[in-house]
């Protein structure tokens, strides 16, 4: 007896409708997924950035629309001594704040590398300057620094005896100048080493396992293996943070405003005074755009650190 057989119904396979391929249309939703983004960095990205250079080469007050003056606004500011102090304590604030980062970040980051007890509780503590609103940090300061109420002076002053009056940090230029790169760097720490512990533990225990039998010191092994690999996240680091202490505002800005006698003035803040409470637009335009050159020339350094780095490992620099 021979079982029967029946014929099974397949549903015939439909050609997809337009709307379902154009869906499916690889650059259509390549532009789908960009086109959020691309919109945000327009409205608050390209467009003030535009806009900000466009004012820089005109007359532009509060008030007023400019018409184009062409360089006359850069003219006035190779003679404007002003802006070449703000010029010289940029660079001065940067260089000198930097390097003091990244010495005390690299030395705290090779410390927490190590084994140490509570080390996840340390990292959270290292952490909170760095999560501090830098208003509430810059208040902070403005407090230490005060000429009657700092609890520095209270405390050479009351309490040791190693004085008899109250150090003035921020009244004069040259201790106000140091007293905001002391709280920069408080600030900026913490970024720079656990930027800096992160490239540490990508690094093999291996390598130094290996110096280690062939009996290398601390110092050759930080030389030879420490660093070497952790140039392409220093060189990163570095350019970010030159570009956020070079563009620096609220903390210059909230605890000296640029004085005494606009001594402490950056760049950011000289822009700031003169495009919105001096109401020349088109000026302080200028200074923002005389910013540029020292941000591009941080971000050439980032690019032939890292290019040496591909040439030490033998890579293209393409």
């Amino acid at each position: 007896m021979s079982a029967s057989t029946h014929p099974r119904w397949v549903r015939e396979k439909r050609d997809p409708s337009w709307l379902a391929r154009l869906l499916d249309w690889k650059p259509l939703l390549v532009v789908a997924c960009l086109a959020p983004a691309v919109g945000l960095l327009l409205v608050f990205l390209t467009y003030p950035l535009g806009l900000g250079i466009w004012l820089a080469f005109t007359d532009t007050t509060i008030g007023r629309a400019g018409v184009w003056v062409g360089l006359e606004n850069f003219e006035y500011l190779l003679e404007d001594r002003l802006w070449w102090n703000a010029v010289f304590y940029s660079v001065f604030y940067t260089g000198v704040a930097t390097l003091l980062k990244f010495g005390l970040g690299l030395w705290l980051a090779l410390l927490l590398n190590h084994h140490l007890p509570f080390k996840s509780i340390l990292r959270a503590i290292i952490l909170l300057p760095w999560i501090v609103p830098t208003v509430l940090s810059a208040i902070a300061f403005w407090w230490i620094y005060d000429p009657q109420f700092s609890i520095i002076s209270y405390v050479f002053v009351d309490m040791l005896g190693w004085r008899t009056t109250n150090i003035d940090f921020i009244g004069s230029a040259w201790p106000a100048r140091w007293s905001l790169i002391a709280a920069n760097v408080w600030r900026g720490i913490p970024f720079v080493a656990i930027s800096l512990l992160a490239g540490l533990q990508t690094i093999s225990p291996s390598l130094y396992e290996a110096a280690l039998l062939d009996g290398s010191t601390g110092w050759q092994r930080f030389r030879y293996i420490t660093f070497p690999m952790l140039l392409p996240i220093l060189a990163i680091v570095m350019t970010f943070s030159i570009i956020f202490t070079f563009t620096d505002f609220q903390l210059v800005y909230a605890i000296t405003r640029g004085g005494p006698v606009n001594s402490t003035q950056l760049l950011a803040t000289l822009a700031f005074q003169r495009g919105i409470p001096g109401g020349q637009l088109g000026e302080g335009a200028a200074i923002a755009v005389s910013m540029i050159p020292f941000l591009v020339a941080a971000t050439l350094f980032s690019y032939f650190a890292l290019a040496r780095r591909k040439w030490q490992q033998g890579e293209g620099n393409d």
